[in-house]
């Protein structure tokens, strides 16, 4: 990679010389009477399956009998997408599976040492693979939650005039009750916005961390806790044909953003590795617009209201100056990040790293396969310890792949969340997953740089220690019935 030793010496240095902080968060909050249950109250378990029973047959009646009427055009868009997505991927897949990869089956070359690929010239095929442009802006990393959600807080706390929250979970833990808590107190003063998925929040509502403290009380319905005694507003994505947001991006009075992976919860905070973006500059502008459409969509007037945000246009409140910043994102009949992602492992020369919670989508890994037998030092990194037990049983598989076509594999310790790529010195971060649902289904935006400093920044704070904190997987890894058919189910459906 060229400059790995320097890197790995300046990061090395950061780790030993780093402190620790904390965020200024209570411990406890105050719920009101009837509107939470203990998290180890006996009746709790019935009363939160009751409630979800609730939320899931409200999910159930908006998509299939609410979207129709005030969201044809993505109703009927969402159908049509997934029909061909999910008909050309199996497709694929049976190709992949019984020709292209067995074609593969040869000696494993050695590591080529071939200069990285022309930054310059692969930034302009992106233009025509995506169909998006560059614009500009500045990136800054949040690694772990305790150094991001310090700083979101010391942004919302800041706000002069609007805070637009767009997330899959606003999960009703201790921690995303106090960030509620904390926004109910500012929608006093400016606009708060909280846009969320309906199928994400549902599920997540469910489930509790591991370290939730056993007093904790949660709120049966965050939307309703968020909205009550208070000036915030919040509107739940509907779900055309069960798909979903998966975006996650707050923006602070139209000029400042994250971007990223996490959501509002837990987990993110304390007991997860995970990674957002705090960006300023013109791409906050693409990235407010997007947003608002997304507001507007998830109103009453669903797809009208969308259009009339549209034609509006995108307005122009932030910064100026900057580098050149690529927004990419996941959209019915338009799959970009996987697109661009392909072909960036494509057009790599020298090395391809990876850090993903989620890794199941095949051509990916074919393509990574081939890039190895061009002399490519491709390395992947995948958490110890997964959130999804299929998905856990499909990465298992995936390892075993990865390695007999001589890709290095990590083993995070514990879970780490992280979407980010690096190839040849062009990096992409965001909110997508390497499976089905991010690539080709789901809604999902990433950024992308080539921005020298930028992506060295995300080698030094992310790669490098996550490199060193790691397990090389270097033997397969026991791999059961049970196993491949998760990951068959995986490829399908996830």
């Amino acid at each position: 990679m060229g400059n790995h030793a320097k890197l790995l010496l300046i990061a090395s240095l950061s780790i030993a010389m780093a402190g620790c902080a904390s965020a200024p968060y209570p411990a406890g909050h105050d719920v009101p009477r009837g509107q939470a249950v203990g998290a180890q109250d006996p009746r709790s378990s019935i009363t939160r399956r009751v409630t979800g029973l609730g939320h899931a047959t409200w999910v159930y009646g908006r998509s299939v009998y609410e979207n129709p009427i005030n969201r044809p055009v993505s109703h009927v868009t969402t159908l049509g997408s997934l029909a061909l997505k999910s008909t050309g991927g199996l497709l694929k897949r049976v190709s992949l599976s019984t020709v292209q990869m067995p074609a593969l089956a040869d000696e494993i070359p050695p590591l080529s040492q071939a200069a990285p690929m022309d930054l310059i010239e692969f930034e302009r095929t992106l233009d025509k693979v995506t169909g998006t442009r560059q614009d500009k802006g500045r990136i800054r990393f949040h690694v772990d939650g305790v150094e991001y959600f310090g700083r979101l807080m010391e942004t919302i706390d800041a706000a002069q005039e609007s805070v637009d929250i767009r997330t899959y979970i606003f999960d009703n833990d201790d921690f995303a009750v106090a960030m509620a808590d904390r926004l109910k107190q500012r929608s006093e003063e400016v606009r708060v916005r909280v846009l969320l998925d309906s199928i994400g929040n549902m599920l997540a509502t469910q489930a509790d961390p591991e370290s939730l403290p056993a007093d904790h009380r949660h709120p049966l319905s965050m939307s309703m806790y968020m909205e009550r005694d208070s000036a915030v507003e919040v509107r739940n994505q509907t779900n055309p044909w069960f798909t979903g947001d998966h975006v996650k991006t707050t923006i602070i009075d139209k000029r400042i953003a994250f971007v990223g992976g996490m959501n509002i919860g837990r987990e993110y905070r304390y007991d997860w590795h995970d990674m957002m973006m705090e960006v300023t500059g013109p791409v906050v502008d693409h990235l407010q617009f997007e947003s608002d459409k997304a507001w507007a969509r998830g109103g009453l007037l669903g797809d009208f209201a969308n259009a009339l945000r549209f034609l509006q246009g995108k307005k122009e409140r932030a910064d100026r100056g900057g580098y050149p910043v690529r927004v990419l994102q996941t959209r019915n009949f338009n799959s970009q990040i996987h697109k661009a992602q392909i072909a960036a492992i494509q057009n790599a020369r020298s090395y391809i790293l990876i850090e993903n919670a989620y890794f199941s989508d095949d051509r990916t890994i074919y393509e990574l396969a081939k890039a190895r037998r061009r002399g490519v030092d491709v390395r992947v990194i995948i958490p110890a310890k997964g959130n999804h037990g299929p998905l856990n049983a499909s990465n298992r598989v995936t390892i075993n792949t990865l390695l007999r076509h001589g890709i290095r594999v990590y083993e995070y310790p514990g879970m780490s969340h992280i979407k980010a790529a690096v190839y040849d010195g062009w990096a992409c971060v965001g909110s997508a997953n390497f499976d089905k649902l991010s690539l080709k289904v789901n809604k999902e935006l990433n950024l992308a740089t080539s921005h020298p400093e930028t992506v060295n920044a995300l080698l030094e704070q992310v790669f490098i220690p996550d490199l060193i904190a790691s397990r090389e997987i270097t033997v397969p890894v026991a791999v059961r019935l049970p196993d491949r058919l998760y990951e068959i189910a995986v490829d399908e459906l996830l």
